[in-house]
């Protein structure tokens, strides 16, 4: 059995110049998970698409690992502080 199965899809929309967007990025690059990212700085369609994901999303980053809404930068360094952020990525 393969473990591919239990490879969480991890979302990230982001804009250009953010900073939060930045750290945020850069923790799940140092998890080594393979991540999509949306940015949408000139893309209304995708900044639409992810306030319809989470409606209350007013800034960027906005996090999704299987569809759930993580939050922001802030939620997800606390989820790795507290030790849940690890699992949530199959790690």
């Amino acid at each position: 059995m393969s473990d591919a199965n239990s490879v969480p899809k991890v979302e990230i929309y982001t804009q250009f110049g953010c900073g939060y967007c930045h750290r945020a990025v850069a923790l799940l690059k140092s998890k080594g998970v393979e991540f999509t990212e949306y940015d949408t700085t000139m893309d209304r369609q995708k900044r639409a698409e992810m306030v319809e994901r989470k409606p209350d999303a007013r800034t960027v980053p906005q996090i999704f690992i299987d569809d759930v809404a993580i939050g922001g930068s802030d939620d997800l360094a606390a989820l790795d502080s507290a030790g849940k952020l690890d699992p949530m990525l199959g790690l």
